[in-house]
């Protein structure tokens, strides 16, 4: 830009845009498609490993055992005592087993650089000792990285020409489809992702590959495992003026108390890794959820895909403040379990938190549909926990089963977005100390690796 001084006449001629880079080319994308589609398949046959790994060990801890000393196991003392040894065991991995337990989640997005092979059993061991022992969080991120480091490395060997962070999106993609049951999922993300760091050619040319590696987890899962599931609860119908208004409000609010827990997440956050050695602050994160669990019961407890369909089955048994506990002390929960150290994804637990809201709303005011007040409950809490609107109207759809609940989702998520946009992530600062390596060498054709703001995810 020339200076204000100069001649206005002497005005050099324009810089020309760089041009986009071209869309893949219909050859690439058919020799690409094999790669991809074993990548689905391996992301999925890992999801699942990960999941039966982790209810062996949650059946030892939650029904042998205690079957074995003939106790309760959903007495208060069992649920503080199996959440503090959970809080133990992570902070002696994360401080004395050789990787570390991997990056911690509450500083990574959904989507991260990959992570060198050598972390990894120290990350699966916190990861399964986290879902099995009762910890509100999710499998998301952990599993992502996870097929994210392990594909890497072998698509490493078998095609080295694939870029790195290619690999990173079919992985991630794949995981993803594995984790829903369904590559749309993958699609709502990525759709953004891609977008946003690649330009040039039809948006779907940029998508094939993702959708190839979503579509085959999504099958795979679907063949050996359980994917993400639908209630059962009456179709909404025909909406009217009042139900835009009602999903409004509720989605509104949802989000409006769980931006409570994302604006204490960063002082949790730093309160315990304070105390720098992780098997004082795990443990104690460990505590306080053992307290939580003690004081909301099963419920609360685990990652929250199982107890929400169990709190809807049951919510005749609870009063509105009962739940209105649950939706408390689960939401604390969240953010304790994510600031103190332990490994997981944010968005199964933040699925609970918003099926929560919608069957107390339900429960105070019957005359508002069910499946239109928990849709709009998990819209509100996911939008804010994960901050990607896709995802959010994606899963607020799903658990419902119900797609007659999607233009009022699409209308009421207008000001939730307007509500969170402006509010922090539900992120931490990084300690350097505590960052495992990214893998070097591998050929990247793209840079940085974007992650979808989805906690994840």
């Amino acid at each position: 830009m020339p200076d204000r001084h100069d001649d206005a006449s002497a005005t050099p001629p324009p810089t020309p845009a760089p041009s986009p880079p071209d869309a893949p080319a219909l050859r690439t994308l058919l020799e690409l498609s094999l790669p991809a589609v074993l990548i689905g398949i391996v992301a999925a046959v890992v999801l699942w490993a990960l999941d039966q790994a982790s209810a062996a060990v949650e059946d030892v801890l939650w029904t042998d055992l205690p079957g074995a000393l003939g106790v309760d196991p959903d007495a208060r003392w069992w649920i503080f005592a199996m959440l503090t040894g959970a809080g133990l065991l992570v902070g002696l991995v994360v401080w004395l087993v050789p990787g570390h337990g991997g990056r911690d989640s509450a500083t990574t997005e959904l989507i991260a650089p990959p992570l060198p092979l050598h972390v990894l059993p120290s990350l699966v061991i916190v990861t399964v000792l986290g879902l099995a022992g009762g910890v509100s969080l999710g499998p998301e991120n952990p599993i992502i990285a996870i097929n994210t480091a392990l594909l890497v490395a072998v698509v490493a060997r078998l095609w080295p020409k694939v870029p790195t962070d290619l690999v990173v999106m079919l992985a991630a993609s794949a995981t993803i489809g594995a984790l829903f049951g369904t590559p749309v999922a993958a699609a709502l993300v990525f759709t953004g992702v891609v977008a946003g760091f690649r330009s040039g050619g039809p948006l779907f040319d940029r998508l094939f590959l993702p959708l190839v590696s979503a579509g085959a987890g999504a099958i795979t899962m679907d063949a050996i495992g359980r994917p993400f599931a639908a209630m059962d609860l009456p179709d909404l119908g025909i909406p009217d003026i009042g139900d835009v208004g009602t999903s409004l409000l509720i989605a509104t609010a949802a989000a409006g108390l769980a931006l409570l827990g994302v604006l204490a997440f960063p002082h949790v956050h730093r309160f315990f890794h304070s105390m720098r050695n992780p098997v004082l602050y795990v443990t104690l994160g460990g505590v306080v959820l053992g307290v939580l669990g003690a004081i909301g019961g099963p419920l609360t407890l685990f990652k929250g895909s199982e107890q929400s369909f169990e709190l809807v089955q049951q919510r005749a048994d609870f009063s509105t403040w009962n739940l209105v506990l649950i939706f408390a002390i689960k939401l604390v929960a969240l953010v304790v379990a994510a600031a103190a150290g332990f490994r997981g994804g944010r968005i199964f637990p933040a699925v609970f938190i918003g099926v929560a809201a919608g069957v107390t709303v339900n429960a105070a005011l019957p005359g508002i549909p069910l499946g239109l007040s928990i849709a709009s409950g998990v819209l509100g809490v996911v939008l804010a926990v994960g901050r990607d609107g896709w995802v959010a109207l994606f899963v607020a759809v799903a658990v419902v089963g119900d797609v007659g609940v999607l233009p009022l989702l699409c209308i009421a998520i207008l000001p939730v977005w307007l509500l969170v946009r402006s509010a922090p992530e539900m992120l931490a600062a990084p300690d350097p100390s505590e960052e495992p390596p990214t893998p070097t060498g591998h050929p990247s054709a793209d840079g940085p690796v974007p992650g979808p703001r989805t906690g994840t995810p």
